[in-house]
Order: C-alpha cells, then structure tokens, then sequence
C-alpha cells in the first residue's frame, strides 16, 4: 500500500475511533443519569471496552501519528442542526446515530490493514444495533404495549418459593412484564424491592410497572405505574410519571374503560375475567367485557382475574393484548413453567391470527 494511502487509512480510523468512543459515552451517560437505566448504561460501558479490544491489531502508534487535527478539513463543515438539541434523550439519539455511522466506517476501512480487527468491529455494529432499538424501548415503552404478552402481578406473601427466585422464573419463562405489587410493604422497603425488581426486569428485556404508587415507579427507575378506581387515578399519576412512562388503569366496566382512556391512560386494565383466589369479586363481568372495552376503546387491554392457561384462550379471543396473572404462577411450584404456559398461549393466539 502506498505510504500516502496507508496515512488516510490511518487517520480515517483514528477519527472514527474517537467519534465511536465518544458516542458510546454520550449515550452511556443519558443511560445512567436520564434513563437512570444501570443496566443500559453498563452494557454501554462493556461496548466502549470491546471496542477498544476490537481496535487492539490495529497499529496504535499510526493512529496517534496520522492524527491532524489542525489539518482536517471537515472540523469547519457543520449543519444547523447539530447545533439544536431539545433534551438529553435527543442527545443520546444523535450519539447512537453517529455510533452506527463510526463503526460501520471502521468496519470497512479496517479490512484494508487488520481483516481481524473488520470482523470484532462489525461484531460490535450489530450489537449497537440491538443498544439503540433497547435505549428506544427505554425511552418510549408505550411502543412495546401493542406487542401484548404476559405481566406477572409479584407480591411476595402468595409466592411459594423465595419472592426472588419466583422473579428470576418468571422472567426466564418469558413474561415481558412484571408489576411489583406489595401494599403492605413500608415506603423504603417498597421502594428497594422496585429498584431490585427493575434491575433484574431490565436486564430481561421486561417492562417494570409499579402498582398503586407514582412516586416509587420513578425513583426506582421503573417503566411505568399501574393504579386502580380508588387510587389516584390517570391524570394525577401521569403529572408524577411524566409523559413518558407508562399509566395504566384497572376498570370493571366499559364507562370506567373509556373515562380511563379519556384521561390518558396507555393501556387498560380490564377484570375480572374469572373469579379469583388471589382477589375474590362479588360481580365477574368476564370475557364479555374484555371484547366491549377493546372494541371502544383504542388502547392495549390487560385481562386480569382468574386467568388459567387453560381460560387463556378465551380472552385473548375477546381481544386482550396481555394476560395479567399473579397466583397462577407465584403460588406455583415451578413458576418458570407455568409463566411458560401463558406465553405460549399468547404466542398461539399470535399465530392463529
């Protein structure tokens, strides 16, 4: 190669190198400090150690020497948009953009010197990937309502093994959200069983949605809260939670569904499909209501009460986009294998449609 095409090479991948560390701190922070996401922002720290572990063949002393700072011509060339950002999630937006654009450009000039180094780089690119479609998630988990699946309402006194080994259970069985629901917990403890829930939810891939109180969902780095007809109700929640996480509301009838709604609620719960031994009811509006409340109202329905994998079928025919359970598979001997159950019948439905 000739020695003034062996410089650019060189000072291409020195840039790129910079700019791609630089991201993935960028981001890294929004993770840690925005998102308060621990999970998120140590998966980003592991990539920006990888990366340098991926740029290790390459010959560090002509990086350093190729780098002319004073003499690249793009430092003057800018837009007016990179001047304007609106929060710090936009910030972290534009971090994992220029991420992908850096390590795809080390991807290719990097075969030219190190075939080595090309492939640990494109291994990374398809792992940024998988970080910026997570740190979206995130961001905005609303957009993972309409996916449906399976939540797991926790509460520690109905599980019959330790309340820890029932979580990690149910997360490897598959259920794509958990509630943390302990009424009787005091303020701190409750609030450290959420953040403990969140962490390891996170790390799954689930949403974590905290029952009855706001402030908990937030200090605790949780997706969203879920509160009933007596608590304090869609709009005073969301004025806790911001726009960004997710409310959500149990309701027992259709006007109840359509006030919730009204409110700004991001999904409905809707019960009780079935009696249940974990919070009986004098009145079971069943199924029927399930199918009133999705046809009215244009938000994900959480059927919850009952529910058996065997009734699973049933109301995912009435129209819910997620099977809300508790007893099912907390009071289970193996709660793995019963979450198991319900996400299958969720997938089944999926098909059949």
């Amino acid at each position: 190669m000739p020695e003034a095409d062996r410089q650019s090479v060189y000072r291409i991948l020195d840039a790129n190198a910079n700019r791609a560390r630089e991201a993935l701190r960028v981001a890294e922070e929004a993770a840690r400090f925005a998102l308060e996401r621990p999970d998120l922002a140590e998966t980003l720290k592991r990539l920006r150690h990888d990366l340098r572990a991926a740029l290790a063949p390459l010959d560090a002393r002509a990086l350093l020497g190729a780098r002319d700072t004073a003499g690249d011509v793009g430092t003057a060339i800018a837009t007016p948009e990179e001047g304007r950002r609106e929060s710090t999630r936009d910030v972290a937006r534009a971090a994992f953009k220029r991420l992908a654009e850096s390590l795809r450009v080390l991807e290719e000039y990097a075969k030219v010197v190190s075939a080595d180094a090309a492939a640990a780089v494109e291994r990374l690119r398809y792992r940024a990937y998988d970080l910026e479609k997570r740190f979206e998630e995130a961001v905005a988990p609303s957009q993972r309502l309409a996916a449906g699946g399976v939540c797991v309402l926790l509460t520690e006194s109905i599980c019959r093994r330790p309340w820890e080994e029932v979580l990690r259970g149910i997360l490897a069985g598959g259920a794509a959200c958990v509630q943390v629901r302990e009424k009787h917990l005091a303020d701190g403890a409750l609030l450290a069983r959420a953040r403990q829930v969140a962490r390891t939810a996170h790390e799954a891939g689930a949403l974590v949605v905290v029952n009855d109180r706001p402030d908990v969902a937030v200090l605790a780095g949780a997706d969203g809260v879920h509160v009933g007809e007596d608590d304090l109700g869609v709009g005073a929640a969301r004025r806790v939670v911001g726009p960004d996480r997710l409310v959500g509301q149990s309701t027992h009838s259709l006007a109840q569904a359509l006030a919730a709604a009204d409110a700004g609620a991001d999904y409905i719960g809707c019960g009780p499909m079935f009696q249940s031994e974990t919070k009986p009811q004098s009145v079971i509006p069943g199924p029927a209501l399930c199918a009133e409340v999705t046809r009215a109202v244009g938000l994900p329905v959480m059927a919850v009460g009952g529910i058996t994998p065997e009734r699973a079928g049933e109301v995912l025919a009435a129209g819910a986009a997620w099977l809300a359970v508790s007893g099912a598979v907390c009071a289970a001997e193996d709660p793995e294998a019963e979450t198991r159950r319900f996400v299958e019948a969720v997938a089944s439905r999926r098909d059949f449609r």
